[in-house]
């Protein structure tokens, strides 16, 4: 399985799945929870992380690392096919995998980390915040775990404990991934309504990656919001030179024609929505004349 398969963006957009780690052997201390899942106690060498551990710690990603025992290497292969598994949305039998690969290496921290996604898709969230936490206490510094433990935190109401996650990803040097927490951020900002602070993560994801589609919709997003449509209308001609639209950015390009008096425009947006994206929510918003919502 290629490095590219085996990384997976949210649960397969917000979040990337990491492969492989330096944690020692098979712990002595392993146990298993009651879905029958490794886990290893925490002690003065392994415990539960907080929002400010590993703050000043900075670690190449996991998935950039060789495996440095056989039990990792066979645990790692057991991780790549819970990945590919999840990817499809398929978390009870990612989790199978994890319970495996957690036999050949019960500190094996990409497998916590897993644990956490797949239990995170499946809505059991303090099963997922505790592997999250297993998986950054054995590697602090990662920023894979840390962008997904971020957004699993913003998604449940606890931002400000996110935002050092994101922060902490963003600024490793060695991440090449580092749009994502800048993207997630913005998200999470989003979520609180604070679109100033949104814009300039956005921002920063766009100055990462100018190609970052999910950063240019939610900044025209924003501009639509405050009322610039000749700016929303033009970043969103931009992103639909860059990649396919959805309903979502198809509906807000629609809208912000309509704002402008752009008819022609508007008519060819409607056409999109209805031919291809017939079945979704923004159409049944255009069809009962909801522009404003």
């Amino acid at each position: 399985m290629t490095r590219g398969t085996f990384s997976l963006c949210w649960l397969v957009c917000a979040l990337t799945l990491a492969g492989c780690t330096g944690i020692p052997d098979n712990a002595a201390d392993g146990g298993a929870n009651s879905d029958g899942v490794t886990t290893t106690r925490p002690d003065s060498t392994r415990r539960m992380v907080n929002a400010s551990d590993g703050a000043g710690e900075v670690s190449r990603p996991l998935a950039d690392q060789i495996p440095s025992s056989p039990s990792e290497s066979r645990a790692r292969l057991h991780v790549e096919l819970g990945v590919a598994y999840l990817g499809t949305g398929r978390a009870d039998t990612a989790l199978d995998e994890v319970k495996v690969a957690l036999k050949e290496n019960g500190s094996y921290a990409p497998a916590h980390h897993l644990a956490g996604l797949a239990y995170m898709m499946l809505g059991e969230n303090a099963k997922a915040d505790e592997s999250f936490r297993y998986a950054l206490s054995g590697a602090p510094g990662d920023p894979d775990f840390n962008n997904s433990y971020g957004w699993f935190l913003c998604l449940h109401g606890r931002a400000q404990e996110a935002f050092p996650h994101f922060d902490r990803a963003a600024r490793n040097p060695y991440y090449r991934y580092q749009t994502r927490p800048y993207t997630n951020a913005g998200l999470c900002h989003v979520r609180l309504r604070n679109d100033v602070a949104a814009e300039a993560q956005f921002a920063r994801a766009l100055e990462v990656d100018p190609s970052n589609g999910d950063a240019l919709y939610q900044i025209a997003a924003i501009n639509y919001r405050r009322g610039e449509f000749r700016t929303a209308y033009e970043q969103l001609a931009r992103l639909h030179q860059q990649r396919e639209s959805s309903a979502a950015s198809t509906w807000l390009g629609l809208r912000t024609a309509r704002k402008l008096g752009e008819y022609n425009a508007q008519a060819s947006y409607t056409e999109q929505l209805r031919q291809r994206f017939g079945n979704s929510v923004e159409y049944s918003l255009l069809l009962r004349g909801k522009f404003d919502e």
